[in-house]
């Protein structure tokens, strides 16, 4: 089992991030500020670091450049609001593996994750994932491609990361709330309303009749879920 270190002291956030994490199979461990998250990462050599940069005590170029002067060799992925060009670029150059500004979407962060543990190694055994169907949709998760009676069907990227999010449900249903924090992460710019602008596009390109939906449905005062 991979081991995740999130440094991260907005407890909404870190809270999100260890929830699905562990729903992944990671074993995680959280800290909330910067000496805190040297210490964890000094102690327990997690397989990989999730690293926010505005940190109480001590910032994350701070813990990031002391881990690595200290020979520190696993990755390291920064997650912050900062997304200036400059930001990055010290970010990189202090040794970070990977960058991702918020808001982001959880399963992308989660792939990324996969490919940093992938290429040192540690990345947890995964079989291929067959593609899913519904009706006459076909998702292939790991091509990132949807069709259509074998017709291909251009998703943008937060329309993909929605539909996941409901195919894994299997048939349960998802609240709105719980798509934002999955899809968008907690971000106070994404309201509800953005979740029902996707689902509707979704419905008007994967759906016979998007007035008459026989998949992607609406569950009365309670969020979406997709019928197979």
């Amino acid at each position: 089992m991979s081991r995740v270190l999130v440094v991260e002291d907005n407890p909404d956030l870190a809270f999100g991030l260890r929830n699905n994490l562990e729903i992944e199979g990671y074993e995680v461990l959280v800290a909330g500020d910067g000496p805190s998250g040297l210490t964890r990462a000094r102690d327990w050599m997690p397989d990989l670091m999730i690293l926010d940069l505005m940190l109480p005590g001590m910032d994350g170029y701070r813990v990031l450049r002391a881990l690595r002067s200290e020979g520190f060799e696993r990755p390291v992925l920064i997650l912050t609001a900062r997304g200036e060009e400059a930001d990055k670029v010290i970010g990189f150059r202090n040794g970070a593996d990977d960058y991702v500004t918020k808001p982001f979407g959880v399963l992308e962060l989660l792939a990324r994750i996969e490919a940093l543990l992938r290429r040192t190694g540690a990345a947890r055994p995964q079989s291929t994932p067959p593609a899913e169907r519904f009706g006459d949709v076909e998702v292939d998760r790991t091509a990132r491609t949807v069709t259509r009676q074998g017709i291909p069907v251009y998703l943008a990227p937060m329309e993909f990361e929605l539909l996941l999010a409901l195919l894994q449900r299997k048939g349960a249903v998802a609240s709105r709330q719980d798509l934002m924090r999955e899809v968008w992460g907690h971000s106070a710019v994404v309201v509800s309303r953005t979740v029902d602008t996707h689902i509707a596009e979704l419905r008007r390109k994967l759906e016979h009749d998007p007035a008459e939906p026989r998949h992607i449905l609406t569950v009365r005062k309670a969020g979406y879920r997709l019928e197979r």
